[in-house]
């Protein structure tokens, strides 16, 4: 070989080596509109601060259902919180996001990386064009190749890097989903045994007003027979009295219904749930005061209003993923093997001398320079997209506020109403036991009786719908607020038998664990800082 030609060698080694050092020194650009947390409506206060029962100063709502001092519905919350399927799948899919965000962190780095190796016989004809005469032998001999390749995008767009931080956000999105699907879960469990115990108070008051009725009617039967009435005064208790004791089945069904998705929330299939529910009774006790804070604090509490922003962060990406494409990619392609054969006088085992070595490296480059605008309306439907996320979050903040200010209102208002019902029911019951008494001396007639039966019946129902209300509106309160969910903390995202299963399908490494699961992630508030600057080694 001319000495010119092994000069050019060290040369060219040095441009290529210069050519990729300045390749991935300016991958530092990203085309695409760098994401800002949108502005959003929050009252200053709740329409409510000032009012007795409101507290504002403070917030307490991690473990909310404490309050109530039930602990029977801190260990159906316990149960619920390890066995709900509902929460488990978010679980799941908390798990499945992770991955994703490891598959887009690992197409940062050089996206195709083969291992080669062939053996091949080969007999050439010797009719072809340019070939070897003489020895038979010849056309004939075997060849053996081994070698690695890699194709490297080069990211000089930030279309990796976009990439990256749209699956990022997904994760966190699957997290905050996870959140808010277990605040969903707290106040259903809350909700669903205040009910219960609302529906057993009817009953039971259903029970005792058709024992009273049962003596009413004892009593104008024995005056009918005594001939001091009539017979209406009995047709008319036997009336009252068949229609309380039609009320029990309804109440029945509305109560096992209730325990049914009661019985669901546990991950349960419907069974009995007296060994549950048998250790406590009555409507739980609501406290005078609820610490509410102040609406600003919603945006850093409620995780829907985490995720929809999170959502908004990921849309914001794939703007810039979508825009990559509209400039040339620059990529570096690489081989290096040996190759080796028996041909004339070689033999297959120099494959492994210096001599048998190949190798090529160089930059390549595509443009989709004719794309008919198909990229453009792509990057164009993605910032749709994008503004849509963003009205989407601001009506979330919205609806937020919303349903705190219902809350309470239920909360405070039913107190009140509760008040007024306990003199209405206390009034009822004193109208009737005087109407009873005077039916039996024959000052009244029987339609005094029965009506004063009737109301005593809806006063005391209402009464014990305004005590349920209470709590109702307190749990309505802590779900607006997006309370509960700090309890998962710390815990694993799914039980340890579902890992186990899961480990021993898939290598799962260590990610399992919310410890690793959680550190490569952005800040909880994605506007604190620059996520692009997160580039992480790939879970290999």
């Amino acid at each position: 070989m001319h000495r010119s030609q092994l000069g050019k060698r060290p040369r060219q080694g040095r441009t290529i080596a210069a050519l990729l050092t300045t390749l991935i020194g300016v991958s530092g650009c990203m085309v695409g509109p760098d994401y800002q947390t949108p502005s959003t409506h929050v009252a200053d206060q709740w329409l409510e601060a000032g009012t007795e029962g409101v507290v504002t100063e403070r917030q307490d709502d991690r473990v909310w259902w404490a309050v109530f001092n039930d602990p029977v519905l801190n260990q159906l919350i316990d149960i619920a919180y390890q066995q709900n399927l509902s929460l488990m799948q978010a679980g799941a899919q908390v798990l499945q996001a992770r991955a994703q965000l490891g598959i887009a962190v690992g197409n940062f780095y050089p996206q195709q990386q083969q291992a080669t190796g062939d053996l091949a016989y080969t007999r050439q004809s010797q009719k072809a064009p340019f070939a070897t005469t003489g020895n038979s032998d010849l056309f004939t001999f075997t060849q053996a190749s081994l070698g690695i390749g890699l194709s490297w995008e080069v990211d000089f767009w930030g279309k990796f890097r976009r990439a990256i931080q749209n699956a990022d956000a997904l994760f966190l999105a699957s997290v905050a989903n996870y959140d808010n699907v277990l605040v969903t879960l707290t106040a259903d469990v809350a909700s669903t045994y205040v009910t219960i115990r609302t529906l057993e108070e009817q009953l039971a008051i259903a029970r005792e007003n058709v024992r009273i009725q049962k003596e009413s009617l004892e009593i104008a039967r024995a005056r009918f027979e005594g001939g001091a009435t009539s017979e209406r005064d009995v047709a008319q208790a036997e009336t009252v009295l068949a229609s309380t004791e039609a009320s029990i089945p309804q109440i029945e069904q509305q109560l096992q219904q209730a325990k049914n998705a009661l019985a669901l929330q546990l991950g349960m299939p419907p069974t009995p749930l007296n060994n549950l529910l048998s250790a406590g009774h009555g409507i739980p006790q609501a406290p005078k005061d609820v610490a509410v804070g102040i609406p600003a604090d919603l945006l850093r509490r409620r995780p829907d209003i985490r995720q929809a922003e999170l959502q908004a962060v990921a849309q914001n990406a794939r703007i810039g993923f979508e825009k990559a494409a509209l400039y040339p990619s620059l990529s570096l392609t690489g081989n290096f093997g040996y190759l080796g054969s028996d041909w004339s006088t070689y033999d297959l085992s120099d494959i492994f001398t210096s001599k048998a070595r190949q190798w090529s490296v160089g930059p390549a480059v595509q443009w989709n320079i004719l794309n008919y605008g198909q990229i453009t309306n792509q990057v164009r439907t993605q910032d749709a997209a994008f503004q849509a996320s963003i009205f989407a979050y601001q009506n979330t903040v919205l609806q937020a506020q919303r349903e705190v200010e219902d809350g309470l209102a239920q909360f405070l208002q039913s107190q009140q109403r509760t008040v007024l019902q306990a003199r209405a029911a206390s009034a009822a019951k004193r109208s009737l036991d005087l109407s009873i008494l005077q039916y039996r001396e024959g000052i009244v007639d029987f339609t005094t009786v029965l009506t004063a039966q009737q109301d005593q019946l809806s006063a005391q129902n209402q009464l014990v719908l305004a005590s349920g209300d209470i709590p109702q509106g307190l749990i309505l309160t802590y779900r607006a607020l997006g309370g509960g969910w700090q309890i998962r903390e710390g815990r694993d995202f799914l039980p340890p038998e579902v890992q186990e299963a899961m480990a021993k399908r898939t290598d799962w490494g260590n990610v399992l664990t919310p410890v690793n699961l959680l550190q490569p992630s952005v800040p909880a508030l994605p506007g604190a800082e620059d996520v692009s600057a997160k580039v992480r080694v790939p879970e290999w």
